[in-house]
C-alpha cells in the first residue's frame, strides 16, 4: 500500500479524534457553565435537601470540572482505540482474503474507503498476474509436449534408416546414400530441437548483460538480410530494402543480431509464397533508429497480437516443423530490445504483418537494469 493512502487514513483518524475531543470539551464546558450560572441565580439555604451537594460542588467545582473533562477524554480515547483495534482486525481479515482468494472483492468500513480501493486493485493485479503465469505455464507445458513428440519423430527415423543400413549390407550405393542423407537431415532436425530445449533453459535461468559497441547499423542490416537470401529463394520471396546509409548505433551487436534473426525468420515463416518482404531502416531525429519489417501473410487477430511477445506463445499451434518454434524468439527479442531502452511492436491488418523496432542511437548505459 502506498504512502499516500496510509497518510490519508492516518489523517482521517487523527482529524476525527481531535474533532470528537473538541466537541466534547465545548459541550461539557457549556453545560458546566450553564449549570454554574443556574445554581448562582438561586439562594440556597442549609435546610434544602440538596444543599450539601450544591455546597460541595461550589467549593470543588474546578477539580470536579477537570476530573469529568479528563474522564470524557479518556472514554473518547478508549472508544477510538477500540475502533482502531477493530479496524486492524478488519484489515488483517482483508489481507487474508486478498491472498487466499476467498472473495471476489474486499469490503471495509466507510472510513477505509481508500484502503478498500487499493486492496481491490491489488487483488485484481494478483489475479491478472496469476492468470498470466498460469497461461504461460500452460503454453510451456504444451510446448514441451509438442517438442517431445517432435523429438521422437526424427529419432525414430534416424534409428530406422541406420537399422536398415546395418541389417542390409548388400544394398546399392545409391540407396545407401539416400538412407544416409535422410538420416543426416533427421539428425540435424533432432539437434535443432535439442538446441531449442537449451534455449528454454537459458531464457529461464540466465540474466542478460550487454556489451556495447558502436556499429554501422545500415551495413549490419544489409549483411544479415544477405545471409538469409537462400531462405528467401526457397520460399520464393522478394526482398525490397529501403535502408538509410551510415546509421551508427551503440548496442550489443550479438544480441541485436539475434533480434534481427528472430524477426526475419518470423517474417519468412509466416509469409505467403511469391510475396514481397519490405525492410525500412531510418533514423528518427538523429536520436533513434527505426527498423520496419513488413511481410504479407495471414492477418494476426488482435487477441493474438497482445500475446505475440509472451513466452512460449506460438502463432501456429499445429506443431508444424516449418513454422513452429519454442515460442521464445519474439519474447527474447522484446527482452533484448527493452534492455537497450528500445521498443518492439507488431500490427497486422489486410493480410499484412508489420514489425516496428525502435532503438536509441546512444542509450544511457547507467539506466540499464535486469
Amino acid at each position: 500500500m502506498n504512502r499516500s493512502v496510509q497518510q490519508e487514513v492516518s489523517k482521517q483518524f487523527l482529524y476525527r479524534f481531535l474533532i470528537q475531543l473538541i466537541i466534547y470539551a465545548l459541550l461539557f464546558t457549556t453545560i458546566s457553565a450553564g449549570g454554574y450560572l443556574l445554581c448562582n441565580q438561586r439562594i440556597w439555604y442549609s435546610w434544602d435537601p440538596i444543599y450539601p451537594i450544591i455546597h460541595f460542588l461550589h467549593i470543588h467545582w474546578f477539580s470536579i470540572f477537570l476530573f469529568f473533562l479528563l474522564l470524557g477524554c479518556v472514554i473518547i480515547s478508549c472508544i477510538n482505540f477500540y475502533r482502531i483495534a477493530r479496524i486492524m482486525s478488519e484489515m488483517t481479515l482483508a489481507v487474508d482474503d486478498l491472498y487466499s482468494d476467498r472473495v471476489k472483492s474486499i469490503t471495509l468500513s466507510p472510513e477505509l474507503h481508500e484502503v478498500e480501493k487499493k486492496l481491490n486493485q491489488i487483488m485484481t493485479n494478483i489475479k491478472e498476474s496469476n492468470q498470466a503465469a498460469k497461461e504461460a505455464n500452460q503454453r510451456k507445458n504444451d510446448m514441451i509436449v509438442y517438442m517431445a513428440h517432435d523429438l521422437k519423430t526424427p529419432l525414430t527415423s534416424v534409428i530406422g534408416y541406420l537399422t536398415l543400413l546395418k541389417d542390409e549390407p548388400q544394398i546399392s550405393e545409391e540407396i545407401r546414400q539416400k538412407y544416409l542423407t535422410i538420416a543426416w537431415n533427421k539428425a540435424e532436425r533432432l539437434e535443432a530441437l535439442i538446441n531449442q530445449f537449451f534455449e528454454i533453459t537459458r531464457f529461464n535461468l540466465s540474466q542478460m548483460t550487454l556489451d556495447y559497441t558502436t556499429i554501422n547499423m545500415s551495413m549490419m542490416v544489409e549483411q544479415i538480410f544477405y545471409e538469409f537470401k537462400p531462405l528467401f529463394q526457397e520460399k520464393e520471396l522478394d526482398y525490397i530494402p529501403k535502408i538509410m546509409p551510415d546509421i551508427m548505433v551503440s548496442c550489443d551487436v550479438d544480441k541485436i543480431e539475434r533480434v534481427f534473426d528472430n524477426l526475419i525468420k518470423n517474417a519468412i515463416n509466416y509469409s505467403y509464397v511469391h510475396t514481397t518482404l519490405e525492410v525500412s531502416l531510418f533514423s528518427e531525429n538523429r536520436n533513434h533508429m527505426h527498423l520496419i519489417i513488413k511481410n504479407h501473410g495471414k492477418t494476426i487477430p488482435n487477441e493474438k497480437l497482445a500475446l505475440l511477445f509472451e513466452q512460449f506463445f506460438r502463432l501456429d499451434s499445429s506443431r508444424s516443423s516449418s513454422t513452429g518454434g519454442t515460442g521464445l524468439g519474439l519474447a527474447i527479442s522484446k527482452q533484448i530490445t527493452e534492455l537497450h531502452q528500445g521498443t518492439i511492436s507488431c500490427e497486422s491488418e489486410h493480410e499484412t504483418i508489420t514489425f516496428h523496432l525502435i532503438l536509441p542511437l546512444n542509450p544511457d548505459t547507467e539506466k540499464i537494469e535486469m
